[in-house]
């Protein structure tokens, strides 16, 4: 049974008496669009940091198409990563209407939209145009690492300001999240603070920014999964915070407005796809993985690894306050009812394969990485690597930490290099889920995703290490998934959560196998190795 919409556009107090209008103009669309005779088709756009895709599902989480093309990363200096917001743009909508040709499908054919994306990646644009005054600063970027470390040791009204950031949005002070790259564009880039400070302009995550594209400007929203990420925003009031945005001397007037996971986010203009197609679902890429791996219960996990490695687990409507520097988020927000999470975040994790590939030429291909592992049946003669390239995360959080690759020896063969870089990403799994024990949520099985897992090598390791179950799905790009369950909610194609996580199905089970004598002695030549990273 079709549900109702229930619109939550909670924008800010000056916008509201167009918000009204806005909705009744939506309303209008969507009553025109939907067609009971149509298929019930859902696109999700996957906008990530190494590629943006498009994977169009049936109501029953079937894949019909799937169209995707990868995009690069520019490294203007040390530390700094940034990304062309035209790319990301230009690359998801033509993913998007790659997906629907290869379908044979109409525009008109697709009953809505659920957007997934990079989280913390930052973007500025001007409020007329649409155009980014300055480049997408990405999230794995450290030019704001001097600026965290001035703030870890300031106060905020008497209290510290580590511990006031803490206690509202549940994270650390740390250059991954977005507020302290908005301030450096903010200061840095001629003219844009006087511009934003005059309402000529708007920030966002990515979500953001492709619904404002999407919609031709008519809408500037988020959901609470990515406003979560930004460290301006209470996790407890659901509010972007006053004194934080005083903290970081960012206009409120460049903010958008937040509202459910599930809910309307905006009607993706004709010109796009042929038709108007409503945006009933958004989140961060992790937070949709765990709805696209089924996690709705308290207690239940999934690890991701994609560019990075996120570890998250669900903890219900309790914001579990971290002892051991892992992340308090929102999962999602449904019908004003909030779920947390507890994260802990990898920043390199498949980045390294491709690094493997694009830059050492020690592979051609990421799926050579499974015959490596198996020619060294997982044994690297001693050889581990930190794959610290943008700094070590969780539990750490050492911006300044870069790669090391430690135990070489003129003995050492380029599949046991390989092997150690799979192991390293393992490894720090191994330490996240350590952590999360130490906070009371431990973790008893693992649902894993993203293009890694594919490698079954890989997986059994995981068990191994971990000493949990390993579960992998039969559609391991969960994250997409995720945002078309939301689609699907916000549209009234599923009832509620739990119908549609019944699209969840198990591929391959991994179950721990090695002895207790080898896995310690592995963490601890793990560990060595880490302790040698910092001090670099």
């Amino acid at each position: 049974m079709r549900t109702a919409v229930v619109l939550a556009l909670c924008l800010r107090t000056s916008q509201d008496s167009r918000a009204i209008l806005t909705t009744l103009r939506i309303n209008q669309t969507v009553a025109a669009h939907s067609d009971p005779a149509s298929a019930k088709l859902i696109m999700a756009l996957d906008q990530g940091t190494s590629s943006s895709r498009a994977i169009i599902y049936r109501d029953n989480g079937e894949i019909v198409a799937v169209a995707q093309h990868e995009i690069d990363m520019q490294f203007p200096a040390d530390g700094w990563v940034e990304q062309d917001p035209e790319v990301l743009w230009q690359s998801t909508l033509q993913a998007g209407r790659d997906a629907i040709s290869k379908a044979a499908l109409q525009g008109s054919d697709i009953a809505c939209i659920g957007i997934t994306n990079q989280r913390e990646t930052t973007l500025l644009w001007e409020q007329q145009s649409g155009k980014c005054v300055y480049n997408a600063i990405v999230w794995q970027d450290r030019r704001t690492a001097e600026q965290c470390e001035a703030l870890s040791q300031a106060d905020f009204d008497g209290e510290p300001v580590a511990d006031l950031l803490r206690r509202k949005t549940g994270l650390v002070v740390d250059p991954y999240f977005s507020g302290t790259k908005l301030a450096w564009m903010l200061d840095n880039v001629s003219g844009v603070r006087q511009r934003a400070e005059a309402g000529e302009l708007r920030f966002g995550t990515v979500d953001s920014f492709l619904v404002w594209r999407l919609t031709k400007g008519a809408h500037h929203v988020t959901d609470p999964s990515n406003a979560s990420r930004t460290q301006l925003f209470d996790i407890h009031s659901q509010r972007f915070d006053a004194d934080i945005l005083s903290l970081f001397n960012i206009p409120p007037v460049v903010l958008p407005g937040v509202q459910d996971n599930a809910s309307l986010f905006g009607v993706a203009d004709a010109e796009w796809f042929g038709a108007p197609i409503p945006i009933t679902g958004m989140a961060g890429d992790q937070q949709a993985a765990l709805i696209g791996q089924g996690c709705f219960q308290p207690g239940m996990s999934k690890s991701t690894y994609g560019t990075g490695c996120f570890v998250m687990t669900n903890t219900g409507d309790k914001a579990l306050a971290s002892a051991n520097k892992l992340l308090t988020t929102v999962a999602y927000r449904l019908g004003d009812n909030t779920t947390y999470a507890l994260e802990g975040s990898i920043f390199v994790a498949g980045v390294a394969v491709k690094w493997l590939r694009d830059q050492l030429g020690l592979i051609s291909d990421a799926a050579d990485t499974e015959a490596a592992f198996a020619r060294t049946g997982g044994d690297t003669g001693g050889v581990y690597v930190v794959p610290a390239f943008t700094g070590l995360g969780a539990p750490y959080w050492q911006p300044h930490a870069r790669g090391l690759v430690s135990g070489l020896s003129l003995d050492t063969t380029k599949d046991q290099l390989v092997t150690a870089f799979l192991q390293g990403v393992v490894f720090q799994t191994q330490e996240l889920l350590e952590a999360m024990a130490k906070d009371g949520a431990t973790v008893e099985r693992l649902r894993v995703d993203g293009g890694m897992v594919v490698n079954n090598r890989l997986c059994q390791f995981l068990a191994d290490l971990l000493n949990v179950p390993v579960e992998r799905p039969k559609d391991t790009e969960t994250t997409a998934l995720g945002a078309a369950v939301l689609a699907g909610l916000g549209q009234g194609l599923f009832a509620d959560l739990s119908a549609a996580g019944e699209a969840w199905a198990l591929d391959s089970q991994f179950a721990p196998q090695m002895n207790p004598q080898t896995r310690q002695k592995l963490q601890q030549g793990y560990a060595s190795a880490v302790s040698r990273s910092l001090m670099t």
